[in-house]
Protein backbone atom coordinates (compact mmCIF):
# COMPACT_ATOMS: atom_id res chain seq x y z
CA UNK A 1 0.00 0.00 0.00
CA UNK A 2 0.98 3.31 -0.44
CA UNK A 3 1.84 5.93 1.54
CA UNK A 4 -0.91 8.45 1.93
CA UNK A 5 0.16 12.16 2.49
CA UNK A 6 0.22 14.14 5.70
CA UNK A 7 -2.95 16.14 6.89
CA UNK A 8 -3.00 19.06 8.85
CA UNK A 9 -6.02 18.94 11.40
CA UNK A 10 -6.65 21.36 14.13
CA UNK A 11 -8.49 19.46 16.71
CA UNK A 12 -8.63 19.21 20.79
CA UNK A 13 -6.97 16.46 22.20
CA UNK A 14 -9.53 14.42 23.28
CA UNK A 15 -11.03 13.94 19.51
CA UNK A 16 -7.51 13.40 18.00
CA UNK A 17 -7.02 9.15 19.25
CA UNK A 18 -10.54 8.87 17.67
CA UNK A 19 -10.19 10.90 14.37
CA UNK A 20 -6.60 8.57 14.16
CA UNK A 21 -9.11 5.49 14.38
CA UNK A 22 -11.14 6.34 11.99
CA UNK A 23 -8.79 7.25 9.69
CA UNK A 24 -6.40 3.90 9.86
CA UNK A 25 -9.87 2.19 9.74
CA UNK A 26 -10.75 4.43 6.04
CA UNK A 27 -6.52 3.43 4.82
CA UNK A 28 -7.75 -0.29 5.04
CA UNK A 29 -11.01 -0.88 3.55
CA UNK A 30 -9.31 1.84 0.97
CA UNK A 31 -8.55 0.07 -2.35
CA UNK A 32 -4.63 -0.01 -2.03
CA UNK A 33 -3.07 3.41 -4.25
CA UNK A 34 -0.38 2.82 -6.47
CA UNK A 35 2.04 5.46 -6.28
CA UNK A 36 1.00 7.09 -9.84
CA UNK A 37 -2.12 8.19 -8.00
CA UNK A 38 -4.91 5.29 -9.60
CA UNK A 39 -6.55 2.81 -7.82
CA UNK A 40 -5.19 -0.63 -8.08
CA UNK A 41 -8.82 -3.47 -8.31
CA UNK A 42 -8.64 -7.08 -7.87
CA UNK A 43 -10.18 -8.28 -10.79
CA UNK A 44 -11.09 -12.17 -9.56
CA UNK A 45 -10.19 -14.36 -6.96
CA UNK A 46 -9.65 -17.73 -6.69
CA UNK A 47 -12.71 -20.33 -5.77
CA UNK A 48 -11.40 -23.88 -6.09
CA UNK A 49 -9.93 -25.97 -3.39
CA UNK A 50 -9.40 -29.42 -5.10
CA UNK A 51 -5.97 -30.56 -3.63
CA UNK A 52 -4.21 -30.42 -6.50
CA UNK A 53 -3.76 -26.56 -6.68
CA UNK A 54 -1.90 -24.21 -4.45
CA UNK A 55 -5.43 -22.17 -3.06
CA UNK A 56 -6.01 -19.03 -3.40
CA UNK A 57 -3.83 -18.09 -6.56
CA UNK A 58 -4.06 -16.66 -9.72
CA UNK A 59 -0.64 -16.20 -12.04
CA UNK A 60 0.38 -15.43 -15.52
CA UNK A 61 -2.43 -13.18 -17.37
CA UNK A 62 -2.29 -11.79 -20.96
CA UNK A 63 -5.40 -8.89 -21.75
CA UNK A 64 -6.50 -7.47 -25.48
CA UNK A 65 -8.44 -4.45 -25.97
CA UNK A 66 -10.95 -3.41 -28.44
CA UNK A 67 -12.55 0.16 -28.25
CA UNK A 68 -13.54 0.86 -24.77
CA UNK A 69 -12.97 -3.50 -23.48
CA UNK A 70 -10.46 -4.88 -22.32
CA UNK A 71 -10.48 -8.96 -21.37
CA UNK A 72 -7.85 -10.39 -19.06
CA UNK A 73 -7.13 -13.90 -18.67
CA UNK A 74 -4.90 -15.92 -16.07
CA UNK A 75 -4.27 -19.29 -14.68
CA UNK A 76 -6.10 -20.08 -11.28
CA UNK A 77 -5.25 -22.55 -8.81
CA UNK A 78 -1.88 -23.15 -10.19
CA UNK A 79 0.06 -26.71 -9.19
CA UNK A 80 3.49 -27.15 -8.25
CA UNK A 81 4.14 -29.60 -11.61
CA UNK A 82 2.60 -26.98 -14.15
CA UNK A 83 -0.78 -25.72 -15.40
CA UNK A 84 -3.37 -24.84 -12.86
CA UNK A 85 -6.85 -26.05 -11.95
CA UNK A 86 -8.58 -24.09 -14.31
CA UNK A 87 -8.46 -20.58 -16.35
CA UNK A 88 -10.42 -17.24 -15.50
CA UNK A 89 -10.94 -13.77 -17.57
CA UNK A 90 -11.68 -10.35 -16.23
CA UNK A 91 -13.43 -8.13 -18.73
CA UNK A 92 -13.04 -4.45 -17.93
CA UNK A 93 -15.39 -1.98 -19.99
CA UNK A 94 -16.51 1.55 -19.96
CA UNK A 95 -13.09 2.84 -18.59
CA UNK A 96 -13.40 0.60 -15.73
CA UNK A 97 -16.87 1.85 -14.57
CA UNK A 98 -18.28 -1.71 -15.05
CA UNK A 99 -15.45 -5.13 -14.16
CA UNK A 100 -17.21 -8.38 -14.72
CA UNK A 101 -15.44 -11.73 -14.12
CA UNK A 102 -15.34 -15.76 -14.20
CA UNK A 103 -13.86 -19.11 -14.99
CA UNK A 104 -13.75 -21.24 -18.73
CA UNK A 105 -16.32 -24.14 -18.86
CA UNK A 106 -15.38 -27.11 -20.32
CA UNK A 107 -11.87 -27.64 -20.16
CA UNK A 108 -10.84 -28.87 -16.64
CA UNK A 109 -12.26 -30.94 -14.47
CA UNK A 110 -13.62 -28.66 -11.86
CA UNK A 111 -15.10 -26.93 -14.64
CA UNK A 112 -17.22 -29.79 -16.08
CA UNK A 113 -14.06 -30.85 -18.98
CA UNK A 114 -12.16 -33.65 -19.36
CA UNK A 115 -8.80 -32.16 -18.63
CA UNK A 116 -7.10 -32.29 -15.35
CA UNK A 117 -4.99 -28.93 -15.38
CA UNK A 118 -5.07 -25.88 -18.08
CA UNK A 119 -2.23 -23.64 -18.36
CA UNK A 120 -0.88 -20.40 -20.85
CA UNK A 121 -3.90 -18.94 -21.39
CA UNK A 122 -3.62 -15.85 -24.20
CA UNK A 123 -6.43 -13.77 -25.25
CA UNK A 124 -7.82 -12.13 -28.66
CA UNK A 125 -10.31 -10.42 -30.53
CA UNK A 126 -11.42 -11.83 -34.13
CA UNK A 127 -13.00 -8.29 -35.66
CA UNK A 128 -14.18 -9.60 -38.54
CA UNK A 129 -16.26 -12.44 -36.66
CA UNK A 130 -16.96 -10.33 -33.93
CA UNK A 131 -15.81 -13.03 -31.55
CA UNK A 132 -13.06 -13.00 -28.44
CA UNK A 133 -10.97 -16.02 -28.35
CA UNK A 134 -9.14 -17.50 -25.47
CA UNK A 135 -6.49 -19.99 -25.93
CA UNK A 136 -5.29 -22.32 -23.70
CA UNK A 137 -2.94 -25.24 -23.42
CA UNK A 138 -5.10 -28.31 -21.89
CA UNK A 139 -2.75 -30.89 -19.84
CA UNK A 140 -3.36 -34.64 -18.65
CA UNK A 141 -1.99 -36.04 -15.56
CA UNK A 142 0.19 -37.66 -14.67
CA UNK A 143 3.27 -36.26 -16.06
CA UNK A 144 1.76 -33.81 -17.04
CA UNK A 145 1.33 -33.88 -21.04
CA UNK A 146 0.29 -31.16 -22.81
CA UNK A 147 -2.23 -32.91 -24.48
CA UNK A 148 -4.00 -30.33 -26.76
CA UNK A 149 -4.10 -26.89 -27.49
CA UNK A 150 -7.58 -24.91 -27.22
CA UNK A 151 -9.41 -22.48 -27.82
CA UNK A 152 -13.02 -20.92 -26.15
CA UNK A 153 -15.15 -18.23 -27.64
CA UNK A 154 -17.22 -15.58 -26.86
CA UNK A 155 -19.33 -12.66 -28.68
CA UNK A 156 -18.64 -10.51 -25.68
CA UNK A 157 -16.28 -11.11 -23.41
CA UNK A 158 -18.46 -12.25 -20.52
CA UNK A 159 -20.57 -15.57 -22.13
CA UNK A 160 -17.93 -18.02 -23.27
CA UNK A 161 -18.38 -21.49 -24.76
CA UNK A 162 -17.32 -24.83 -24.35
CA UNK A 163 -13.47 -25.08 -25.72
CA UNK A 164 -12.47 -26.23 -29.73
CA UNK A 165 -9.83 -28.51 -30.01
CA UNK A 166 -7.01 -25.92 -32.10
CA UNK A 167 -4.01 -29.01 -32.19
CA UNK A 168 -4.15 -32.57 -30.13
CA UNK A 169 -0.65 -34.04 -29.28
CA UNK A 170 -2.00 -37.23 -28.27
CA UNK A 171 -0.71 -39.94 -28.18
CA UNK A 172 3.07 -39.03 -29.06
CA UNK A 173 3.31 -35.28 -28.47
CA UNK A 174 3.48 -33.28 -25.93
CA UNK A 175 2.24 -29.28 -26.49
CA UNK A 176 3.06 -26.49 -25.23
CA UNK A 177 3.72 -22.14 -24.80
CA UNK A 178 0.65 -21.37 -26.99
CA UNK A 179 -0.10 -17.43 -28.16
CA UNK A 180 -3.10 -16.71 -30.38
CA UNK A 181 -3.49 -13.51 -32.03
CA UNK A 182 -5.89 -12.10 -35.22
CA UNK A 183 -6.17 -9.87 -38.27
CA UNK A 184 -8.05 -7.43 -37.21
CA UNK A 185 -6.97 -4.84 -40.35
CA UNK A 186 -10.34 -4.42 -42.59
CA UNK A 187 -7.65 -3.59 -45.64
CA UNK A 188 -5.48 -6.70 -45.31
CA UNK A 189 -6.59 -9.30 -47.78
CA UNK A 190 -6.63 -11.89 -44.73
CA UNK A 191 -8.86 -9.77 -42.62
CA UNK A 192 -10.62 -11.89 -39.69
CA UNK A 193 -7.17 -15.18 -40.14
CA UNK A 194 -6.73 -15.96 -36.36
CA UNK A 195 -3.09 -17.40 -36.29
CA UNK A 196 -2.32 -19.60 -32.87
CA UNK A 197 1.85 -20.53 -32.59
CA UNK A 198 2.17 -23.31 -30.24
CA UNK A 199 5.59 -25.67 -29.92
CA UNK A 200 5.96 -29.69 -29.26
CA UNK A 201 8.15 -30.77 -26.47
CA UNK A 202 8.14 -34.19 -28.01
CA UNK A 203 9.46 -33.28 -30.92
CA UNK A 204 12.46 -31.13 -29.63
CA UNK A 205 10.18 -27.85 -28.75
CA UNK A 206 9.23 -27.96 -32.75
CA UNK A 207 7.62 -24.99 -33.49
CA UNK A 208 3.91 -25.14 -35.23
CA UNK A 209 1.08 -22.52 -36.40
CA UNK A 210 -2.59 -23.13 -37.04
CA UNK A 211 -4.85 -20.80 -38.37
CA UNK A 212 -8.66 -20.18 -38.59
CA UNK A 213 -10.40 -18.20 -40.89
CA UNK A 214 -14.43 -18.98 -39.27
CA UNK A 215 -13.76 -16.77 -35.93
CA UNK A 216 -11.98 -19.77 -34.47
CA UNK A 217 -14.84 -22.37 -34.79
CA UNK A 218 -12.35 -24.62 -36.80
CA UNK A 219 -8.38 -24.12 -37.27
CA UNK A 220 -6.22 -25.85 -40.11
CA UNK A 221 -3.71 -28.53 -39.53
CA UNK A 222 -0.44 -27.80 -37.54
CA UNK A 223 2.50 -26.48 -39.73
CA UNK A 224 6.02 -26.30 -39.05
CA UNK A 225 8.41 -24.44 -40.34
CA UNK A 226 11.46 -25.25 -43.26
CA UNK A 227 14.70 -25.39 -42.01
CA UNK A 228 17.60 -22.54 -42.88
CA UNK A 229 21.36 -22.51 -42.97
CA UNK A 230 21.63 -23.70 -39.32
CA UNK A 231 19.31 -26.65 -40.00
CA UNK A 232 16.80 -27.80 -37.37
CA UNK A 233 18.23 -25.20 -35.06
CA UNK A 234 15.84 -22.61 -37.08
CA UNK A 235 12.50 -24.54 -36.62
CA UNK A 236 12.54 -25.12 -32.52
CA UNK A 237 11.52 -22.55 -29.92
CA UNK A 238 9.44 -21.37 -27.54
CA UNK A 239 7.62 -18.57 -26.18
CA UNK A 240 6.69 -17.19 -29.50
CA UNK A 241 3.69 -13.63 -29.46
CA UNK A 242 2.82 -13.74 -33.19
CA UNK A 243 1.67 -9.61 -34.20
CA UNK A 244 -0.13 -8.71 -37.76
CA UNK A 245 0.99 -6.54 -39.66
CA UNK A 246 -1.34 -3.52 -41.53
CA UNK A 247 -1.15 -5.56 -44.94
CA UNK A 248 -1.89 -9.08 -43.37
CA UNK A 249 1.95 -10.20 -42.39
CA UNK A 250 2.11 -11.95 -39.64
CA UNK A 251 5.58 -11.84 -37.35
CA UNK A 252 6.65 -13.87 -34.81
CA UNK A 253 9.14 -13.26 -32.19
CA UNK A 254 10.71 -16.40 -30.27
CA UNK A 255 12.76 -17.41 -28.14
CA UNK A 256 15.40 -20.11 -29.63
CA UNK A 257 15.24 -23.75 -27.95
CA UNK A 258 17.48 -22.92 -25.03
CA UNK A 259 16.64 -19.16 -24.49
CA UNK A 260 19.77 -17.93 -25.91
CA UNK A 261 18.59 -15.53 -28.86
CA UNK A 262 15.27 -13.71 -29.77
CA UNK A 263 14.36 -15.15 -33.11
CA UNK A 264 11.90 -14.66 -35.64
CA UNK A 265 9.75 -16.16 -38.48
CA UNK A 266 6.36 -15.11 -40.26
CA UNK A 267 3.69 -15.48 -43.17
CA UNK A 268 3.37 -13.20 -46.15
CA UNK A 269 -0.07 -15.72 -47.47
CA UNK A 270 -2.61 -15.26 -44.41
CA UNK A 271 -0.84 -18.65 -42.76
CA UNK A 272 -0.71 -20.88 -45.55
CA UNK A 273 3.18 -21.02 -45.73
CA UNK A 274 5.75 -19.63 -43.11
CA UNK A 275 9.39 -18.88 -43.18
CA UNK A 276 12.12 -20.19 -41.36
CA UNK A 277 13.56 -18.39 -38.47
CA UNK A 278 16.11 -14.82 -38.34
CA UNK A 279 17.64 -13.83 -35.53
CA UNK A 280 16.61 -10.37 -34.00
CA UNK A 281 19.29 -10.58 -31.15
CA UNK A 282 21.24 -12.62 -28.77
CA UNK A 283 19.74 -13.07 -25.31
CA UNK A 284 22.70 -11.44 -22.35
CA UNK A 285 20.57 -13.44 -19.72
CA UNK A 286 21.46 -12.89 -15.85
CA UNK A 287 19.02 -15.22 -13.79
CA UNK A 288 16.60 -13.95 -11.40
CA UNK A 289 17.55 -14.31 -7.76
CA UNK A 290 15.68 -15.82 -5.45
CA UNK A 291 14.73 -19.02 -7.20
CA UNK A 292 11.89 -16.93 -9.09
CA UNK A 293 10.72 -18.58 -12.11
CA UNK A 294 11.20 -15.57 -14.75
CA UNK A 295 12.46 -16.73 -18.42
CA UNK A 296 13.50 -14.02 -21.27
CA UNK A 297 10.11 -14.38 -22.96
CA UNK A 298 9.99 -11.72 -25.89
CA UNK A 299 6.81 -9.70 -25.12
CA UNK A 300 5.69 -8.08 -29.11
CA UNK A 301 3.40 -5.71 -30.59
CA UNK A 302 2.45 -3.80 -33.40
CA UNK A 303 1.54 0.24 -34.16
CA UNK A 304 -0.43 1.44 -36.86
CA UNK A 305 2.20 1.52 -39.78
CA UNK A 306 3.39 -2.50 -38.75
CA UNK A 307 6.27 -1.43 -37.20
CA UNK A 308 7.05 -4.46 -34.39
CA UNK A 309 8.37 -3.76 -31.09
CA UNK A 310 9.96 -6.64 -29.01
CA UNK A 311 11.02 -6.31 -25.24
CA UNK A 312 12.72 -8.46 -23.18
CA UNK A 313 14.98 -8.84 -19.98
CA UNK A 314 18.52 -8.38 -21.12
CA UNK A 315 22.16 -7.74 -18.45
CA UNK A 316 24.08 -6.52 -21.55
CA UNK A 317 24.68 -3.01 -20.44
CA UNK A 318 24.85 -3.89 -17.02
CA UNK A 319 28.65 -4.46 -15.84
CA UNK A 320 29.56 -8.42 -14.95
CA UNK A 321 25.82 -9.11 -16.16
CA UNK A 322 25.18 -8.74 -12.83
CA UNK A 323 21.46 -7.95 -13.46
CA UNK A 324 18.71 -7.54 -15.83
CA UNK A 325 17.36 -4.10 -18.00
CA UNK A 326 14.62 -4.81 -20.42
CA UNK A 327 15.55 -3.71 -23.73
CA UNK A 328 13.75 -3.11 -26.89
CA UNK A 329 14.44 -3.74 -30.95
CA UNK A 330 12.19 -2.63 -33.88
CA UNK A 331 11.40 -4.08 -37.29
CA UNK A 332 9.53 -3.05 -40.38
CA UNK A 333 9.82 -6.26 -42.12
CA UNK A 334 10.35 -8.93 -39.35
CA UNK A 335 13.62 -9.41 -41.26
CA UNK A 336 15.71 -6.74 -40.27
CA UNK A 337 15.99 -5.63 -36.77
CA UNK A 338 17.23 -2.81 -34.85
CA UNK A 339 20.18 -3.07 -32.23
CA UNK A 340 19.10 -3.39 -28.68
CA UNK A 341 18.36 -0.41 -26.93
CA UNK A 342 18.22 -0.18 -23.17
CA UNK A 343 14.97 1.08 -21.84
CA UNK A 344 15.94 3.16 -18.98
CA UNK A 345 14.22 2.72 -15.88
CA UNK A 346 16.99 3.68 -13.31
CA UNK A 347 20.66 3.99 -13.64
CA UNK A 348 22.65 0.83 -14.72
CA UNK A 349 24.38 0.69 -11.69
CA UNK A 350 21.33 0.86 -9.60
CA UNK A 351 21.55 -3.03 -8.42
CA UNK A 352 18.31 -3.25 -8.99
CA UNK A 353 16.92 -6.48 -11.75
CA UNK A 354 13.51 -6.12 -14.24
CA UNK A 355 12.50 -8.74 -15.82
CA UNK A 356 8.77 -10.60 -17.19
CA UNK A 357 7.65 -7.60 -19.63
CA UNK A 358 4.40 -6.90 -20.60
CA UNK A 359 4.66 -4.31 -24.23
CA UNK A 360 1.61 -2.10 -25.28
CA UNK A 361 1.52 -0.25 -28.09
CA UNK A 362 -0.95 2.38 -29.36
CA UNK A 363 -2.66 0.43 -32.65
CA UNK A 364 -3.72 4.20 -33.63
CA UNK A 365 0.06 6.00 -33.92
CA UNK A 366 3.31 4.75 -35.48
CA UNK A 367 6.55 5.75 -35.84
CA UNK A 368 8.06 8.66 -33.95
CA UNK A 369 4.44 8.81 -32.85
CA UNK A 370 4.13 5.62 -31.70
CA UNK A 371 3.18 5.14 -27.87
CA UNK A 372 4.39 2.64 -25.61
CA UNK A 373 3.16 1.01 -22.08
CA UNK A 374 5.28 -1.30 -20.51
CA UNK A 375 4.70 -3.50 -17.10
CA UNK A 376 7.26 -5.03 -15.53
CA UNK A 377 8.32 -6.93 -12.23
CA UNK A 378 11.45 -6.16 -10.57
CA UNK A 379 13.97 -6.38 -7.75
CA UNK A 380 15.60 -3.19 -6.05
CA UNK A 381 18.28 -5.22 -5.20
CA UNK A 382 19.74 -7.99 -7.78
CA UNK A 383 21.53 -10.06 -5.32
CA UNK A 384 19.08 -10.56 -2.78
CA UNK A 385 17.66 -14.01 -1.51
CA UNK A 386 15.10 -16.25 -1.90
CA UNK A 387 14.18 -14.48 2.20
CA UNK A 388 15.04 -11.43 0.98
CA UNK A 389 14.00 -10.96 -2.44
CA UNK A 390 10.91 -7.92 -2.55
CA UNK A 391 9.14 -7.94 -5.95
CA UNK A 392 7.19 -5.06 -7.46
CA UNK A 393 5.34 -4.21 -10.22
CA UNK A 394 6.31 -1.12 -12.48
CA UNK A 395 5.19 0.43 -15.11
CA UNK A 396 6.74 3.21 -17.20
CA UNK A 397 5.88 4.70 -21.39
CA UNK A 398 7.15 6.00 -24.28
CA UNK A 399 5.54 8.76 -26.35
CA UNK A 400 8.19 8.69 -29.44
CA UNK A 401 8.53 4.97 -29.99
CA UNK A 402 10.78 4.10 -27.43
CA UNK A 403 13.30 6.75 -28.30
CA UNK A 404 12.73 8.51 -24.37
CA UNK A 405 10.74 6.96 -21.64
CA UNK A 406 9.18 8.69 -18.65
CA UNK A 407 9.77 8.25 -15.42
CA UNK A 408 9.15 4.84 -13.96
CA UNK A 409 6.13 4.33 -11.35
CA UNK A 410 5.91 1.91 -9.04
CA UNK A 411 2.21 -0.12 -9.01
CA UNK A 412 2.22 -2.96 -6.62
CA UNK A 413 4.78 -4.42 -3.98
CA UNK A 414 7.26 -4.93 -2.36
CA UNK A 415 6.16 -8.62 -1.88
CA UNK A 416 7.67 -11.73 -0.53
CA UNK A 417 8.59 -14.62 -2.47
CA UNK A 418 7.18 -17.34 -0.07
CA UNK A 419 3.97 -15.20 -0.74
CA UNK A 420 3.82 -16.97 -4.36
CA UNK A 421 2.88 -20.33 -5.22
CA UNK A 422 5.56 -23.40 -5.94
CA UNK A 423 6.10 -24.34 -9.27
CA UNK A 424 8.71 -27.04 -10.51
CA UNK A 425 10.93 -24.09 -11.49
CA UNK A 426 10.93 -21.93 -8.64
CA UNK A 427 8.21 -19.33 -7.27
CA UNK A 428 5.84 -18.02 -9.31
CA UNK A 429 3.94 -14.82 -11.03
CA UNK A 430 3.72 -16.17 -14.85
CA UNK A 431 5.77 -16.04 -17.70
CA UNK A 432 4.18 -13.55 -19.08
CA UNK A 433 2.44 -9.91 -17.39
CA UNK A 434 -0.04 -7.67 -19.96
CA UNK A 435 -0.45 -4.14 -20.75
CA UNK A 436 -3.42 -3.40 -23.08
CA UNK A 437 -4.04 0.75 -24.32
CA UNK A 438 -7.71 1.29 -24.21
CA UNK A 439 -8.24 4.69 -26.36
CA UNK A 440 -5.02 6.27 -25.08
CA UNK A 441 -4.82 4.99 -21.72
CA UNK A 442 -2.70 1.87 -20.57
CA UNK A 443 -4.33 -0.94 -18.76
CA UNK A 444 -1.96 -3.38 -17.08
CA UNK A 445 -2.89 -6.70 -15.76
CA UNK A 446 -0.27 -8.05 -13.25
CA UNK A 447 -0.16 -10.98 -9.94
CA UNK A 448 -0.72 -9.26 -6.71
CA UNK A 449 -0.16 -11.41 -3.54
CA UNK A 450 -0.76 -10.51 0.24
CA UNK A 451 0.44 -12.56 2.76
CA UNK A 452 -0.98 -16.23 2.79
CA UNK A 453 -3.31 -16.39 6.03
CA UNK A 454 -5.05 -19.62 7.08
CA UNK A 455 -2.57 -22.14 5.34
CA UNK A 456 -3.87 -20.47 2.04
CA UNK A 457 -2.36 -18.03 -0.29
CA UNK A 458 -3.49 -14.48 -1.15
CA UNK A 459 -2.21 -14.04 -4.81
CA UNK A 460 -5.18 -12.74 -7.37
CA UNK A 461 -4.63 -10.37 -10.57
CA UNK A 462 -5.16 -7.28 -10.17
CA UNK A 463 -5.28 -3.98 -12.44
CA UNK A 464 -5.85 0.19 -12.76
CA UNK A 465 -9.30 -0.16 -14.23
CA UNK A 466 -9.43 3.67 -15.43
CA UNK A 467 -6.00 3.02 -17.24
CA UNK A 468 -2.58 4.47 -16.68
CA UNK A 469 -1.37 7.84 -18.65
CA UNK A 470 1.50 7.91 -21.34
CA UNK A 471 3.56 10.54 -20.21
CA UNK A 472 6.22 12.54 -22.06
CA UNK A 473 9.51 10.83 -21.97
CA UNK A 474 12.31 12.52 -19.56
CA UNK A 475 15.12 9.61 -20.51
CA UNK A 476 16.76 8.87 -23.76
CA UNK A 477 17.13 4.73 -24.84
CA UNK A 478 20.91 3.67 -24.75
CA UNK A 479 22.18 1.33 -27.34
CA UNK A 480 25.14 -0.98 -27.48
CA UNK A 481 26.60 -3.42 -29.96
CA UNK A 482 26.95 -6.65 -28.67
CA UNK A 483 28.94 -9.27 -30.44
CA UNK A 484 26.90 -12.56 -31.58
CA UNK A 485 27.34 -16.05 -29.48
CA UNK A 486 28.65 -18.29 -31.97
CA UNK A 487 26.42 -21.03 -33.94
CA UNK A 488 28.38 -23.91 -32.19
CA UNK A 489 27.32 -22.65 -28.33
CA UNK A 490 23.45 -21.85 -29.41
CA UNK A 491 23.28 -25.33 -31.59
CA UNK A 492 24.92 -27.30 -28.44
CA UNK A 493 23.46 -25.89 -25.34
CA UNK A 494 21.67 -28.03 -23.22
CA UNK A 495 17.76 -27.55 -23.22
CA UNK A 496 15.79 -26.73 -20.40
CA UNK A 497 12.43 -28.33 -18.99
CA UNK A 498 9.21 -27.80 -20.33
CA UNK A 499 7.65 -24.30 -19.29
CA UNK A 500 4.29 -25.06 -17.94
Amino acid sequence: MAIFPRRTTTCSSILLPLLLAILTLALWAAPALAKHGGAVVRVSADPYSDPAGQHATEVEPDSFATKSTVVGTFQVGRQFTGGASNIGWATVQKRGKAIENGFLPGITKVAGGPYDRASDPSVAYDAAHRVWLISSLALVDPIPLGAAIVVSRSPDGIHWGDPVTIADGRPTGDLDKNWTTCDNHPSSPFFGHCYTEFDDVAQGDKIEMSTSTDGGRTWGAPQGLPAGDLGVYTQLGFGGQPVVQPDGTVIVPINNLVETEVRSFRSTDGGASWSTTVSVSPINRHIVAGGLRAPPFPSAEVDRAGNVYVVWADCRFRASCTSNDLVLSKSADGLNWTSPTRIPIDPVDSGADHFIPGLAVNPHRSGDHARLALTYYSYPNAACTPATCELNVGFISSRDGGSTWSSPTELAGPMSLDWLPNTSQGRMVGDYISTSFVHNDAVPFFAEANPPTGGSFDEAIATVPGGLHVSQGRVASAAKKEPALTQHLRATAPPGPPAR
